[in-house]
């Protein structure tokens, strides 16, 4: 991730539990289907991407890409901006 300009030093996997889904206006999830928590009323977008755990360091890079495309896509859908930074 690093090559790719993302710092994950300190980043931690969460898990998704009712709770936590509770919190959030929308919920991408990346494959898990029926296993992810339901939340009434929450929007839930299910991404199908391969698991990269034990892939090459090419396919992962490949799954890193997908994401990224994904994201960027779901961001101008929603016409979200990314926030300014101020000096």
């Amino acid at each position: 991730m690093r090559e790719a300009g993302i710092d994950l030093d300190g980043a931690k996997p969460q898990l998704l539990t009712e709770d936590l889904a509770r919190q959030a206006t929308l919920l991408v999830t990346m494959g898990c289907g029926d296993a992810c928590p339901f939340v009434p009323g929450l929007t839930k977008i299910d991404w199908e991407l391969r698991d990269p755990q034990g892939q090459s360091i090419v396919v992962v890079r490949q799954i890193r890409d997908q994401i990224r495309h994904l994201v960027s896509q779901l961001a101008a859908e929603r016409n979200w901006t990314q926030p300014t930074q101020q000096a």
